[in-house]
């Protein structure tokens, strides 16, 4: 079986691997105190162009947005989202049961705007009774979108601008942030995202490590007492070493942009014969996943060779389905699939 569901069907990076054994008898401190952790940070902050950036490692995304929408709202507090946002679709409600509403606005593409944001503040605000009602306390972006579409560098500065403008947090989700980057849309450095926002992370489970993100806490109101925050919510790592090698291995010397960029190319290999041979996507997207609308017959015949992941229906006969490369992902897998789908449609059309 040939796997295009998801971004982190493999382990890690041989480098990150070769790095974590060579390490493997060091003795150091716990929790992020070690070394391997100071250089990782050091090596984030460079690439972010922010020496006084706080940057903290933790295992996983939906630890990742818990516990820094947690750290960030007050009780009575909850974010806004699009309503295809990841914490509003796919983490169980884990925001929630943190005590926190995700606020959600509609969204044909994944994005939310400005105005939308503008509007959910302000019938806030102008309600006769706000103490009523869930008060807006942050706004939530991922980088991409859930459905892989991008912002512009202008699209965020005018979100960070209505943000700042209603005293709003801005958090940035980045578990495929190297794939944003590595798009051939982008328009942004790492650095631009780092000046446009008050939070943001840095994925790895997606990215090449075998786990871990990296927070990037940039505003200063954020920044105290973080860590009690990752302790509470579990995420402290006691040997906490072992993210901080892997970050410390994928930013020495580029090697998050490199393999985030062999994602996009597989991606966008799939995206453009596809394109080529008449087939529609559901959503424009520049980054690792791709959104083809399919004959469902054809789909099926797929299925005996290859894993991907069913997104919706769109008539009786075609659905919309989800391919996702990732930094692992082979040349000759990709070729395999186009060669498969190419041959299906040529004899279904044969059938017409």
């Amino acid at each position: 079986m040939i796997r295009f569901e998801c971004d982190y069907n493999e382990g890690a990076h041989e480098r990150i691997l070769q790095r974590l054994i060579s390490t493997n008898m060091e003795q150091t401190s716990g929790y992020g105190t070690d070394p391997h952790c100071h250089r990782a940070r050091n090596l984030i902050r460079q690439a972010c162009e922010n020496e006084q950036a706080d940057v903290h490692f933790l295992v996983g995304g939906t630890q990742t947005n818990t516990t820094v929408i947690a750290s960030t709202l007050r009780p009575y507090q909850g974010v806004i989202a699009a309503t295809s946002g990841h914490i509003a679709v796919h983490e169980t409600g884990a925001i929630e049961a943190t005590g926190h509403k995700v606020i959600t606005v509609p969204s044909d593409d994944g994005k939310i705007t400005p105005d939308q944001v503008k509007v959910v503040y302000e019938a806030h605000i102008n309600d006769g009774s706000p103490e009523h009602c869930v008060q807006p306390g942050m706004v939530y972006i991922s980088q991409p979108s859930e459905n892989g579409t991008m912002y512009s560098k202008a699209e965020l500065q005018a979100l960070f601008d209505v943000s700042q403008q209603c005293g709003l947090p801005f958090f940035i989700d980045g578990a495929r942030l190297g794939y944003a980057l590595a798009s051939r849309n982008c328009d942004m450095t790492l650095a631009d995202l780092a000046r446009l926002c008050d939070v943001f992370y840095i994925g790895g489970t997606k990215i090449g490590a075998l786990m871990g993100e990296a927070v990037v806490i940039l505003n200063n109101k954020l920044k105290p007492d973080f860590r009690y925050m990752i302790k509470q919510r579990g995420g402290l790592l006691a040997k906490g070493r072992l993210l901080g090698i892997q970050f410390e291995t994928l930013f020495e010397d580029g090697l998050y942009l490199e393999i985030s960029q062999h994602a996009v190319d597989m991606a966008m290999l799939i995206h453009d014969s596809l394109a080529e041979q008449g087939i529609a996507f559901l959503y424009d997207s520049p980054t690792n996943q791709q959104f083809p609308i399919l004959p469902d017959d054809l789909l099926q015949e797929l299925r005996n060779r290859y894993s991907f992941t069913f997104w919706e229906k769109v008539s009786d006969t075609h659905s919309v389905v989800r391919f996702c490369t990732s930094w692992a992902t082979q040349r000759e897998n990709v070729d395999s699939l186009l060669r498969d789908i190419s041959q299906s449609l040529n004899k279904f059309k044969a059938c017409v």
